[in-house]
């Protein structure tokens, strides 16, 4: 699992996100506009991280950004608004793989895998890097929702586990051992693959 799946995108700096927030509040819809293009590729990027690059993902990142105005009043200004959108970005991501889980797993177009990859890549390694993408979000569907949540933030971010925990609200022993399950279980798929593919 080391393909890089990274769709670049930081959380931009939280300098006037609590302002944005007490306006959207008072009834300025326009100050909750302006929260959402200060964040959009970010969550969009952990959206992709989370969930793949499904084509569900504009109709998932437009739930995120319902249920952030929802949740406003519970902000306080105590974290970054980019930790409390995260949370409801993994919120929604889990009730998302939850529900795919109970139905095929759709096989992601070289379109949707192209997205993911250097566009500057020569044509034979663009191949190699799709068909390793399309390998590595198989096996992903194939965890729990936790265990995947938990495998993507802290393998594939690089999140501690106590950042893990923090974001989704589970203790960090909790989160070492979905990791460790995660892992475990991919391995071993890993290799009755690498047996299946032998001449």
């Amino acid at each position: 699992m080391t393909t890089n799946m990274a769709v670049t995108s930081q959380p931009v700096a939280h300098e006037g996100d609590l302002r944005l927030v007490e306006a959207t509040l008072a009834g300025d819809e326009r100050k909750f506009a302006e929260i959402y293009r200060r964040h959009v590729a970010w969550v969009y990027a952990r959206l992709t991280r989370l969930v793949g690059p499904v084509v569900e993902r504009d109709d998932l990142l437009q739930e995120i950004f319902v249920d952030l105005h929802r949740a406003l009043p519970r902000f306080r200004g105590e974290a970054r608004l980019s930790t409390f959108l995260h949370r409801i970005v993994i919120n929604v991501g889990c009730e998302f793989l939850a529900g795919i889980r109970r139905r095929p797993v759709a096989v992601l177009s070289p379109v949707q895998l192209d997205e993911l990859i250097d566009p500057t890549a020569s044509p034979e390694s663009r191949a190699a890097a799709r068909q390793k993408l399309a390998r590595a979000f198989a096996l992903l569907a194939t965890l729990k929702p936790k265990k995947r949540i938990a495998f993507t933030l802290v393998v594939l971010e690089g999140m501690s586990l106590d950042e893990a925990a923090n974001v989704v609200g589970a203790s960090a022993e909790a989160m070492k051992q979905r990791v460790l399950h995660a892992r475990a279980e991919l391995e071993a798929k890993m290799a009755r693959q690498l047996r299946k593919d032998a001449p």
